[in-house]
């Protein structure tokens, strides 16, 4: 991909001049997480929503539909699903002729992942019997799905078709220090290590099943991951992609020159280049 477009620079200026303080200051997140605790949050929408399993999830399009994707919204797993995610879903839907699942899931500081992991694990069971079933999803989503790959491995679910992220957070331990945070728009190193204890809640945050980096991936389906050059967690998924390549999953990375966190989700001509691999991907 060559040099950015206009609006992806000027998306970039927005991004930056609205990037959480939390996520570049130790006092402003301690603050944010002590106040996550306390809060009320629910997720309400235009967008139709079900109960499966006594978890919310928001569907798109016909449920007969050829594909099925499991779509899983980042948001650091602090932050609950937005109308980005929903609009894109609706998008997924309506090109790619599928159904579309959009699940409400326990998010940190109050949840951790392993009660995420029972939650997906049961909707998951639900939708096994479907053709075509795709797990996708973004940032954090990105990541849980990563690590939901190797655990249902483990507990002997079947594996999905296919997989696709973007700008997967495959490394929650943040270990690889230093990370570039001034050039990221969207996240920071230190506002982005304290969360990930959170989530971790009593895990070692380099546990498989909240950093898929230091998982086995050894069985994992078809693979697709985009990245931008200049986001935070590009040299993690570098060598998460190296390591499903070592362990024979057939993985293909694209990668955004110049570009942001999942910069596929923007409007702008980049994401829609990137709409027309993951078409190219999912019909063969």
């Amino acid at each position: 991909m060559g040099d950015k477009s206009f609006i992806a620079r000027l998306e970039e200026i927005i991004l930056k001049s609205t990037k959480p303080d939390y996520m570049d200051s130790q006092d402003k997140i301690d603050d944010f997480l002590s106040n996550k605790q306390s809060s009320d949050e629910s997720v309400k929408s235009i967008f139709k929503s079900v109960e499966i399993r006594g978890t919310q999830v928001f569907t798109f399009g016909n449920e007969n539909a050829e594909n099925t994707i499991l779509f899983i919204h980042g948001g650091a797993y602090i932050n609950e699903i937005n109308y980005q995610h929903l609009i894109y879903c609706f998008l997924l839907s309506r090109k790619l002729n599928a159904h579309v699942l959009a699940p409400v899931y326990p998010l940190a500081p109050k949840h951790t992942a392993m009660e995420t992991f029972d939650m997906m694990s049961e909707l998951y069971g639900e939708i096994i019997p479907r053709d075509n079933l795709i797990l996708m999803g973004d940032s954090a989503g990105g990541g849980f799905i990563h690590s939901f790959c190797q655990y249902i491995k483990e507990i002997g679910l079947p594996q999905p078709k296919q997989v696709i992220t973007f700008s997967p957070w495959v490394d929650i331990s943040m270990a690889d220090v230093p990370y570039d945070s001034e050039e990221d728009p969207i996240l920071g190193e230190i506002g982005l290590r304290e969360i990930g204890k959170f989530w971790a809640g009593n895990l070692n945050t380099k546990d498989y099943r909240v950093s898929p980096l230091f998982g086995d991936n050894t069985g994992l389906p078809k693979t697709l991951i985009f990245a931008g050059t200049d986001e935070i967690f590009y040299k993690d998924i570098i060598k998460y992609v190296d390591n499903l390549k070592r362990d024979g999953v057939d993985v293909r990375l694209i990668e955004g020159n110049g570009l942001f966190h999942i910069y596929p989700m923007f409007p702008m001509p980049e994401a829609r280049e990137a709409f027309k691999e993951i078409k190219k991907e999912i019909n063969g």
